[in-house]
């Protein structure tokens, strides 16, 4: 399974080599600076904040990196002005994506994107042509040894979630975008970690893919994308073996 397949993510993120650490750091930071910008620098008050900053842990983020970023958010320090923006796409196969950016120059990271789906048989798409496709929506994935379902089930939706979905790999915890601090924190209170938590674009309908040209292609194109500074996140819902893409 890729693309719409969460689950290889976060094992690949897990792998994160020294060389990539200084991309994930930047990432980060503008994450925390918006996240400090929109809801307070108190992380106690702020669940988005609070998720940031357990990634920046694990990612043995430098705390002074951390407190600088949030000290721009809250304009305690200088700072570039960071804006999010949605980008809706189509790949090859037409495989449906939806790219969310963090930059300070709107009209280069939308060339960049533009530029890196036309070289990889895609193209951008106007606002609404792809997101219906798409459920937008918090997103928890937990492993099943940190928890059982039906406990799970209990704290989750006592907070407000809609559902809990068990698969092989784990748990999957969904939520309305407005109940994504409450469960989070729900969450938090149990001392259960989630291995990824954030405000997702789930797929709802799925695009086969069974052509090897097609598979190296989009897996490719996810890889260029992950590669931009200014992306944030890629999701799409492409529905295929990674292996196939390795033939």
């Amino acid at each position: 399974m890729a693309g719409h397949n969460k689950w290889s993510k976060v094992k690949r993120a897990k792998a994160v080599t020294d060389s990539r650490k200084g991309k994930v750091f930047s990432r980060l930071s503008r994450d925390i600076t918006l996240a400090a910008k929109s809801g307070g620098g108190d992380p106690a008050g702020n669940a988005r904040l609070r998720t940031l900053l357990l990634k920046a842990r694990d990612a043995n983020m430098p705390v002074e990196n951390v407190d600088r970023a949030i000290k721009k958010g809250t304009g305690e320090l200088p700072g570039v002005v960071f804006e999010e923006i949605t980008y809706e796409a189509y790949g090859p196969g037409g495989v449906a994506f939806v790219v969310k950016v963090t930059t300070d120059n709107k009209t280069r990271a939308a060339q960049d994107v533009r530029s890196i789906f036309a070289r990889h048989g895609g193209n951008l798409a106007s606002t609404g042509a792809v997101a219906f496709q798409f459920l937008h929506a918090g997103q928890f994935l937990l492993t099943k040894e940190k928890t059982s379902e039906d406990a799970l089930m209990e704290i989750a939706l006592e907070a407000g979630a809609d559902d809990v979905i068990a698969s092989e790999q784990g748990f999957e915890v969904r939520c309305n975008v407005h109940a994504f601090d409450k469960v989070s924190h729900a969450l938090e209170q149990k001392n259960l970690k989630p291995d990824s938590a954030e405000i997702a674009y789930i797929p709802v309908t799925t695009v086969p893919v069974t052509d090897a040209n097609i598979a190296k292609t989009l897996l490719k194109l996810h890889e260029v994308l992950d590669e931009l500074d200014d992306v944030q996140a890629v999701y799409s819902n492409e529905e295929m073996d990674e292996a196939l893409g390795a033939e």
